[in-house]
């Protein structure tokens, strides 16, 4: 049994699911840290767009800390940080960049990335960003945990030499996402912010097959949606689901679709928490199609995939109800058994402790600015 630990997270958000997936995602991830008596203390920029729209209260599973400033925070934690068995920094922290310059002239005993944007991340790199993390940065991480598995894993360590790439995938707290029992409401529905880069595939997997079949019902619930976008009208809109309506949201529908984002799609191996939240609630799944998912959901057995309007339509239509438990049944107990809050949680603490403690700091640029400047 790993023993306890004392974790800094400084991350893009706890307190607040609006418009990203990074909450749902750190809230399973320290749920299952605090169930084997880890202690996390997690570090959130005070940012307006979040503060409006906080669905987190005071948590118990861990400590929050909201912060306006980097520096009176680093000032105010030093010794905390300093005497962390690990400080992991998350993807998309703002000026993350100046964050882990400043944590690796600290003396930390281990500095970790927890990067849950990995293929969106490589490819801001390549084009010369280093908003929330530097290209010359990435080899100062005693470990970089990945949203995305596979071939990214090798590319991280050949190609931007981080020193060790994990993959840490999304999970679920099945504490909170479990059927509800609910009569249905709808026979396909979909939940995710709008993304230009997904809107195509939704347009093909949802839309459409929503004017084709006007006697079935849809729903899409997100924020950020185009007002110009043509609805159809057995297509129901939800603006905002706060998380404790999610469970109830997928079990009224039959059918519920996954669509993924281009740049996750190209790097494979990157399952959306949405995937294990449908499945943990008992809800069958519809997904676009990508590396890896076969591996994680077999095609048929635990999920439908489709590639296009008439593939959806076919399981709307066609899918008796044995078949469809079938698919229920399949799906959730891959995810009970590996993808839970609780199994994730234990990889961390695993990883980390297997990780040796810095015996100095290692040599880092003298300015997170120099950095960029240097590589221009």
């Amino acid at each position: 049994m790993t023993k306890r630990m004392d974790i800094v997270i400084i991350g893009l958000t706890l307190s607040s699911s609006w418009g990203n997936g990074h909450a749902t995602t750190f809230r399973a991830l320290i749920r299952g840290l605090a169930s084997a008596g880890h202690r996390v203390l997690f570090l959130e920029r005070d940012v307006p767009w979040y503060a409006a729209n906080r669905d987190l209260g005071d948590p118990d599973f861990c400590e929050l800390v909201y912060y306006a400033d980097i520096d009176p925070m680093l000032a105010t934690y030093e010794r905390r940080l300093r005497d962390a068995d690990a400080v992991i920094v998350g993807s998309y922290v703002p000026e993350g960049a100046k964050v882990i310059h400043r944590l690796s002239q600290l003396g930390l005993r281990r500095l970790c990335f927890y990067d849950i944007d990995t293929p969106v991340t490589l490819a801001k790199i390549d084009r010369g960003e280093d908003d929330y993390v530097g290209r010359r940065q990435m080899p100062i991480f005693d470990a970089y945990f990945s949203f995305s598995g596979g071939e990214v894993l090798v590319r991280l360590e050949r190609e931007y030499g981080v020193r060790r790439a994990i993959a840490l995938y999304c999970s679920v707290d099945t504490d909170f996402y479990r059927g509800t029992g609910e009569a249905f409401s709808f026979d396909l529905g979909y939940l995710g912010t709008y993304s230009p880069d997904r809107q195509p595939t939704l347009e093909r997997l949802l839309i459409e097959p929503a004017r084709r079949m006007q006697d079935l019902r849809f729903v899409v619930a997100g924020p950020q949606y185009p007002v110009a976008i043509d609805w159809p009208g057995n297509v129901e809109r939800i603006e905002h689901l706060a998380p404790a309506e999610h469970a109830s949201f997928y079990s009224r529908q039959r059918f519920t679709l996954n669509v993924t984002r281009a740049d996750m799609i190209a790097a494979g191996w990157s399952p959306s928490v949405r995937l294990f939240e449908a499945a943990a609630c008992g809800t069958p799944i519809i997904s676009d199609d990508w590396p890896g998912l076969e591996e994680l959901l077999p095609d048929g057995e635990a999920i439908v995939v489709a590639r296009s309007a008439g593939d959806v339509i076919e399981a709307l239509r066609a899918t008796d109800e044995p078949r469809r438990q079938s698919l229920i049944n399949n799906a959730r107990d891959i995810v009970l058994n590996g993808h839970t809050g609780v199994a994730r949680g234990r990889e961390l603490a695993t990883a980390l402790a297997e990780l040796p403690v810095r015996r100095s700091t290692p040599k880092s640029p003298s300015s997170w600015r120099e950095e960029k400047e240097d590589a221009e």
